[in-house]
């Protein structure tokens, strides 16, 4: 999935609203997500990942009692928190001009080959085709009207990877070409046209469900959440809690939202299902006005 790696891998203490005391004058009674939020920014700023003992230390916890609460709050391992800082690092400096190597070393990796291993899940593509604006990616992609406005619909060789609903179709196709400036843009085939048609049918008459193949790609926890939003039925929500305790992260509701906002396959994984606790409608990446529709819409024929 190609839309927005950085947001893939976006940094999760920036979705803890705490202030975090220094690492050095970490009080006993600082609450864990304090005590995690400064952890995070610890790994933010280190060249190389913080050993577990090290962060543990800071926090004033023992290290088994620190990645217990670390997953529980943030919804990944320190382990996992800290590739992801690393693969942005990379994104950074390969869309800058740095060459594969500089920006591998220079982000952490002490060994490109670790970083190759995982790059087709992190970036979506090779290295030098990240840094190339996509240079040799073939896209193909289709833009039309729906009920909800400008829709556009992207695939890979390997399935649908971008479903973008807006205002206007100029705006959606410029956000495709400012992701990948040099990749290959094609019109989609026959093919094609009956995938776009099948996300049409989502948009209109979800209750009717679309096989459609999809080229999902995020981190492990994204993964699960979209799982998760994928089992939501048409006609029922599920609230950011709900969705945390499904995937066995009660206390990770903070990085569920942030999964959701990082979806880039309008309705595919239905996003727009999960709302707030107290039953306010939350966030929408593509318009609360479309959050609502969709949603009344759904109900309506789920009766």
């Amino acid at each position: 999935m190609r839309k927005n790696r950085e947001a893939r891998h976006a940094r999760l203490a920036d979705a803890i609203s705490v202030v975090s005391a220094p690492e050095s004058a970490m009080s006993s009674t600082a609450s864990i997500e304090t005590r995690i939020a400064a952890a995070c920014r610890q790994i933010d700023a280190a060249e190389t990942p913080p050993p577990l003992a090290e962060l543990a230390a800071a926090a004033g916890l023992s290290p088994w009692h620190f990645h217990r609460q670390f997953k529980a709050v943030t919804g990944v391992t320190p382990k996992a928190y800290a590739a992801a800082q690393r693969t942005r690092r990379v994104q950074e400096a390969l869309a800058a001009g740095s060459s594969v190597t500089e920006a591998v070393f220079n982000a952490g990796f002490n060994a490109t080959s670790r970083f190759y291993a995982g790059s087709d899940a992190t970036l979506g593509m090779a290295p030098q085709r990240f840094r190339s604006g996509g240079a040799g990616e073939a896209i193909r992609f289709g833009i039309g009207q729906c009920s909800l406005g400008a829709l556009l619909v992207a695939a890979t060789a390997t399935g649908i990877c971008r479903i973008e609903l807006g205002d206007d179709a100029g705006t959606l196709l410029q956000r495709l070409q400012d992701l990948f400036p040099k990749a290959s843009l094609i019109g989609g085939d026959a093919e094609f046209e009956d995938w776009m048609a099948r996300v049409v049918g989502l948009i209109d008459a979800p209750g009717i469900g679309a096989s459609l193949p999809l080229d999902i790609r995020g981190s492990a926890f994204q993964q699960r959440v979209w799982q998760a939003l994928r089992a939501i039925p048409p006609g029922s929500t599920a609230s950011y809690a709900d969705i945390a305790e499904r995937i066995g992260q009660p206390k990770a509701v903070r990085a569920v939202a942030n999964a959701c906002g990082a979806n880039p396959l309008a309705v595919a994984i239905p996003c727009h299902r999960v709302v707030r606790t107290d039953g306010g409608l939350g966030g929408y990446r593509w318009g609360i006005a479309r959050k609502e529709a969709l949603l009344e819409r759904e109900a309506e024929q789920a009766h």
